[in-house]
């Protein structure tokens, strides 16, 4: 459902993009834009990767450094037929964790060191599959095609008086006032069809990491402790760099997550009620809360110290 979901979304914002091209110039117009934006996500799609681990100030771990983390990934790749992804630790309170990189050959996951303090280690394992279910899926070049259309919506939308001479409006092109409507709304629409296939492979991404992990109901209680910690722990490094909310499993910014159309993730609420409804179809049940059903709470010292050496 949620791969349907994201073709009509990609659909849609494809649409959206050569409608806005051909009523400010044409066809000519529409090509020249979407090769320059074309031309900087390409670039983004082939470092962008490097770009994010080096601004989270993330390096790289293998199994000597942390050997409890490293065998979690690489247990987990193997469940999911998936290449050993590179590793890496983010010196950061805040719990959450992303995953990166243009394709599985080439891919890497990062969490961050309140992600593996807060969790316990079912927890953090389901964490991880769902991140290498961003990479099974390959989400990284659907949000980078994505990102593409919706950059040249933008490039259009700011050349608009550009591309709306008077010629155009001889042809029965857009007037001023229209222009400038569409300068103004054009972006807020792109950002939003964004924003919705962002929630959509975030639902995906829980499934999928449910069935890698085989503990949906570990992952419910993460996200839940997730939750709680972001709203409590602010990310500096995230604060400074909001264009990347989208890449973590929670969203860095706030705590508040609101699954709307100005919301770059499910609300955790949803999310958590996705996994316990799928627990249930495998047979996982339990009772009380989803951080109740999954997982039992150990000792703060526990919490704080981890199970990665």
């Amino acid at each position: 459902m949620n791969y349907a979901k994201t073709a009509i979304l990609l659909a849609a914002m494809t649409g959206l993009f050569l409608a806005i091209g051909y009523a400010l110039a044409g066809e000519g117009g529409m090509m020249i834009a979407l090769v320059v934006a074309a031309g900087m996500n390409l670039f983004a799609y082939w470092n962008a990767d490097k770009m994010v681990l080096s601004m989270y100030g993330a390096h790289e771990v293998g199994p000597d450094e942390a050997p409890g983390f490293h065998r979690i990934v690489a247990n987990l790749a193997a469940n999911a037929g998936l290449p050993m992804p590179k590793v890496y630790l983010i010196d950061d309170p805040q719990p959450n964790a992303f995953a990166t990189g243009r394709n599985p050959e080439n891919a890497a996951v990062a969490a961050t060191r309140g992600l593996l303090q807060m969790l316990d280690e079912r927890e953090v394992a389901a964490v991880m599959a769902h991140e290498l279910a961003h990479v099974k899926n390959r989400d990284t070049l659907t949000m980078t095609v994505t990102a593409t259309i919706a950059g040249a919506i933008g490039m259009l939308a700011q050349f608009a008086f550009f591309f709306s001479g008077s010629n155009n409006r001889e042809r029965g092109g857009l007037g001023p006032v229209a222009t400038i409507a569409l300068m103004i709304l054009a972006p807020i629409a792109a950002s939003l069809v964004q924003m919705a296939i962002s929630r959509s492979r975030e639902y995906e991404a829980d499934r999928i990491g449910g069935e890698i992990s085989g503990d949906p109901l570990a992952l419910a209680s993460a996200l839940e402790k997730i939750a709680q910690g972001v709203a409590h722990l602010p990310s500096e490094t995230a604060e400074r760099n909001p264009a990347t909310a989208h890449m973590f499993i929670m969203n860095p910014l706030t705590g508040e997550g609101a699954d709307n159309l100005f919301s770059t993730h499910p609300d955790p609420a949803n999310r958590i009620a996705a996994l316990v409804e799928q627990a249930r179809a495998m047979g996982r049940t339990g009772t009380g809360s989803a951080a109740r059903m999954s997982v039992p709470r150990t000792g703060a010292g526990a919490r704080r110290r981890g199970p990665w050496g």
